[in-house]
């Protein structure tokens, strides 16, 4: 039996120098908790996986509201894993992150890997909505199979608008069924870690870095948002973290305080 669940999150400036969260709701396989934040100027939220999900079928969507002036850091305890359903005639699941800051707010997106699992589909979308002042670090890391086994079918899409103007539109697609070569050396080439990194500022505005790669298997590209985007790919999950937390320190070097999951 599949299950459909939304979780809900907004934040808003408590006019205190700090943020509250007039709404935390959990649903379903997803549930939420205010954690102990490694810094006094972000709450923190971390996203509880209740039980296995997205199986087959499973519609599963996190909403977070970051309300103008508030600063919120969203995690998850632990990777997200995408299982084949029960029945060979499961629907693809689905996963939406729908995430909205307001003027002056800022939200780290940084939750844990998502794991395709042999046999599972799972669709992803996330869409954000930025307010021209307002401030983004986002982190999406794909592993495509666990140890040992081949990926699942696994299709990322990331859209992020500015203002109301789009910023950045993304699309991936790996596993069976997908576009051929996509495992080939133009693409993957072997690897089964792909990560990406998003950091919008209206402060890089002045200071946009120049596209360049970050080692053989990574890249840094600017965005006219401005922003920032990082792609990455490794062998495994632990040397694509590697990757972008080396990214996302030299972005945020002696500008702010360093973001942890």
């Amino acid at each position: 039996m599949s299950v459909t669940a939304t979780a809900r999150i907004t934040a808003v400036a408590d006019g205190r120098g700090g943020t509250a969260l007039p709404v935390l709701q959990s649903e379903g396989p997803l549930a939420l908790r205010r954690t102990r934040s490694p810094d006094a100027v972000h709450t923190r939220v971390t996203v509880i996986g209740a039980m296995s999900a997205p199986l087959g079928g499973d519609r599963l969507a996190v909403e977070v509201r970051a309300g103008d002036g508030a600063r919120l850091t969203v995690n998850s305890a632990a990777a997200t894993v995408a299982l084949p359903g029960a029945h060979r005639d499961d629907a693809p699941a689905s996963y939406d992150v729908r995430l909205d800051v307001g003027e002056q707010a800022e939200l780290r997106w940084l939750p844990e890997q998502l794991i395709s699992a042999r046999g599972s589909v799972l669709e992803m979308t996330t869409r954000v909505e930025l307010a021209p002042s307002a401030r983004l670090v986002l982190r999406e890391e794909q592993i495509l199979g666990r140890h040992g086994e081949p990926t699942g079918r696994l299709s990322t899409r990331l859209s992020v608008r500015r203002g109301g103007r789009p910023l950045l539109d993304q699309q991936l697609t790996f596993g069976p069924g997908a576009p051929g070569g996509w495992d080939g050396a133009a693409v993957l080439g072997g690897h089964r870690a792909v990560g990406q990194l998003l950091v919008v500022d209206a402060a890089l505005a002045d200071d946009l870095p120049a596209p360049r790669l970050l080692g053989p298997t990574a890249s840094l590209v600017p965005l006219a948002g401005p922003g920032v985007l990082v792609t990455a790919l490794a062998p495994d999950a632990r040397l694509l973290r590697g990757l972008l937390d080396a990214a996302l320190s030299e972005l945020l070097e002696g500008a702010r305080p360093p973001v942890e999951a």
